[in-house]
């Protein structure tokens, strides 16, 4: 795979082996290209200096892209080790390490234990595992813990036969974009 646009454009991050076979609780499902290129142009007016959560991180692609493309901080939150193992090298592979971090842990874990420092994201980007149900456990949590910064925006990748909330406390669904079989829904506070 390859940075789309940006600082980073054209380099290869993602190694070959975490795009192999693998067991089916831990299959990766990248991103398409067309999909985050759709996701960079929604954000586009956002992303410059911003703190950018991955959460389910996978590949690291989409946290890359955002560094690549202006973000200021990005935090990568990927349960499996290798996987946050092969982020953590590609972000030093591209000269990233500094304003990148990786969390090896389950994205529920990582929020109830950061809601205890007070930190705040301006864009989250969540792509669970399509059936895993992990859309209607973390958007409680990321409201209730005020993770998300008052003018922050969520954005969900889900398939299209899924439905997501409409809205989760204070948090909104405000669009949905479909690209084939997956779909972008973005989220934002209420005023």
């Amino acid at each position: 795979m390859r940075v789309s646009s940006g600082t980073f454009k054209g380099r290869a991050i993602g190694k070959k082996k975490l795009f192999g076979k693998q067991k089916e609780e831990a299959e990766l499902r990248p991103t398409p290209a067309k999909v985050r290129e759709a996701l960079f142009d929604i954000l586009r007016g956002e992303l410059e200096g911003s703190s950018f959560l991955d959460l389910y991180a996978g590949s690291g692609t989409i946290g890359i892209e955002a560094a690549s493309r202006g973000a200021g901080r990005v935090v990568f939150v990927e349960m499996l080790r290798s996987r946050a193992r092969a982020i953590q090298e590609d972000l030093e592979k591209i000269g990233f390490s500094d304003r990148g971090e990786i969390y090896c842990e389950q994205a529920e874990t990582f929020l109830k234990r950061i809601s205890e420092s007070g930190e705040q994201y301006d864009i989250i980007f969540a792509d669970p595992p399509y059936d895993s149900g992990e859309i209607e456990k973390i958007l409680p949590l990321i409201e209730e813990y005020g993770i998300l910064d008052a003018q922050g925006v969520i954005v969900c990748e889900h398939s299209k036969k899924k439905k997501v909330p409409e809205k989760m406390g204070t948090l909104a669904r405000r669009r949905q974009y479909r690209y084939g079989d997956t779909m972008l829904a973005l989220y934002r506070k209420e005023e």
